[in-house]
């Protein structure tokens, strides 16, 4: 994994763009009561229209926010924007908290009670809920309120150029080359950044779940880091029998292909309910791309009515979408700026150094790794797989660390860094993995020791949110702007829905169709 010296000196020239990375942030989070339990309202007219508002709209739930910022040059500017839309929506939500976890807590037995998201009366409105209906319906609601980061990454032109990939096709082979080598190291960022050890009583009722008592109406893993990204969270043995490959666009579209058009039985047999509501947009294994539970996507803008795959094929990869990245309860925002820029360096690793095609193999092996880091992850003397053999953990995350050594040491001057702040935050995930005890997720087990719970923890930590996001300073004009958009959002929501005149079943079958 140590890059080449021809690598090397291109990253010590001060022309190449390092200073022009292209990042932004997509965070979910839950609107919770006073009581800690899931809000029932609906999503606040105030924040606009969840359909077409440009920073603020929902997940799964009614009550699940998601809070999205533009794309930025710098750590700083997208958490300036992040923690401005946070400061509008505190304003706007009432008395109620934003949960600061990815696991959820109090939820009713019924899942039937948690909020379906709602988009109004257009075509697109109606496919989008019966699309998360069909998610309820397939894996359950509990398991769709869980929350995180999707940190969007891409290259500038510069760079591109100074790697000699001056066409798009060689640009998205890079991208491939990058998504394989996450997927074979993205354990890492569990084990870094995980802060989900432990679950509410609520989450796994009825479940056999494997976990330990911690105390009354909490569950764990002593050693676990990210438990929303094990057998608990994102899984899917429908979504596994695909064995999506990632070596060239053709090959992922054509995998993916597969599972957005043949029908699963399992699926098949998910009946309309008696007044002929939509149980799901299709019963393929995938109803839509978005369905596919992975720790990183290639991504394209899509044109109006223009599918992700199709977008994909014709145009290539314009940035990276990574989507393993649990919510930090102790940052007010989720993520902070040492994090950032520990990912901008370990994503350029993942760019430069070899990659190598993946098989059906290498995907087992790295989905047995992430399943051994997500539950044992700050196990003293825990091994990895790696296709030459068995490698401790401690070994293998020094390894990655001073590769990217100096990756963030050229960080630091192409952005004038005289406080070496990327090779700073370098030192604090060695720092983590020398004490382990540094980790979120052994920070959140040692919290919850003293708060004597998981939801008091959390509800504790939600409390201090509010507060912090009261007393966070909002520029005048970026508030009007906020409110601006919210009024424009449902202005244009009623534009569309007034244009629309073409029979649901209609639209929905030229909305499914792939080219």
């Amino acid at each position: 994994m140590q890059l080449d010296e021809a690598t090397l000196n291109v990253l010590a020239r001060p022309d190449v763009g390092l200073d022009q990375l292209i990042r932004g942030i997509e965070k979910e989070s839950l609107r919770v009561r006073t009581d800690g339990s899931l809000s029932q309202r609906p999503h606040p007219k105030a924040l606009g229209s969840a359909l077409t508002h440009r920073a603020i709209t929902t997940d799964f739930s009614e009550a699940q926010l998601e809070l999205i910022t533009g794309i930025h040059p710098n750590p700083e500017s997208v958490l300036q924007e992040l923690g401005d839309i946070h400061v509008f929506v505190q304003k706007n939500i009432g008395d109620e908290l934003i949960w600061p976890n990815s696991m959820p807590c109090i939820l009713a037995a019924d899942q039937e009670k948690i909020p379906l998201g709602q988009y109004g009366s257009s075509n697109i409105a109606q496919a989008k809920t019966v699309y998360r209906r069909g998610l309820g319906n397939r894996y359950g609601r509990l398991m769709q309120t869980i929350s995180g980061i999707h940190y969007n990454f891409s290259i500038p032109d510069t760079l591109w150029t100074a790697l000699g990939k001056t066409s798009q096709d060689s640009r998205t082979e890079a991208y491939f080359g990058l998504i394989r080598n996450f997927r074979r190291w993205s354990w890492l960022l569990l084990y870094l950044f995980g802060a989900a050890p432990a679950v509410c009583r609520s989450f796994v009722q009825g479940t056999d779940h494997k976990l330990e008592l911690f105390s009354e109406g909490t569950y764990y893993l002593p050693h676990a880091t990210s438990l929303r990204m094990g057998r608990l969270g994102y899984q899917s043995e429908a979504q596994s029998a695909l064995d999506i490959s990632y070596n060239s666009v053709a090959d992922y579209s054509r995998s993916m292909r597969l599972g957005l058009t043949e029908s699963y039985p399992d699926y098949s047999a998910i009946v309309p309910a008696e007044d002929g509501e939509y149980p799901q947009l299709n019963d393929a294994v995938l109803q839509i791309e978005n369905e596919f539970y992975g720790t990183i996507r290639p991504k394209r803008t899509t044109q109006s009515g223009e599918r992700p795959l199709s977008a994909l094929n014709e145009r290539g990869v314009e940035y990276v979408e990574v989507r393993c990245v649990d919510l930090n309860p102790f940052e007010p925002l989720g993520i902070n700026a040492e994090q950032i820029r520990f990912m901008d360096t370990f994503l350029l690793l993942c760019l430069l150094a070899d990659s190598p095609a993946d098989s059906v193999e290498s995907r087992a092996i790295l989905g047995r790794n992430q399943t051994r880091v997500v539950e044992r992850g700050r196990e003293p003397e825990l091994q990895l797989e790696s296709e030459s053999g068995l490698i401790g953990l401690h070994d293998w995350v020094t390894a990655l660390l001073d590769a990217c050594e100096p990756i963030a040491a050229a960080l630091d001057q192409a952005n004038g860094n005289a406080a070496s702040q990327y090779l700073d935050s370098l030192g604090q995930q060695r720092d983590k993995l020398a004490r382990p005890q540094l980790t979120p997720s052994a920070k959140v087990i040692a919290a919850m020791a003293m708060r004597g719970s998981f939801f008091q923890f959390t509800m504790d930590q939600a409390e201090q949110v509010q507060k912090h996001l009261a007393a966070m300073p909002i520029k005048d004009a970026t508030l009007r702007e906020l409110e601006q958009e919210s009024a424009a959002s449902l202005l244009r929501q009623a534009e569309i829905e007034a244009a629309d005149t073409q029979p649901f079943a209609e639209f929905l079958e030229g909305y499914l169709a792939l080219p």
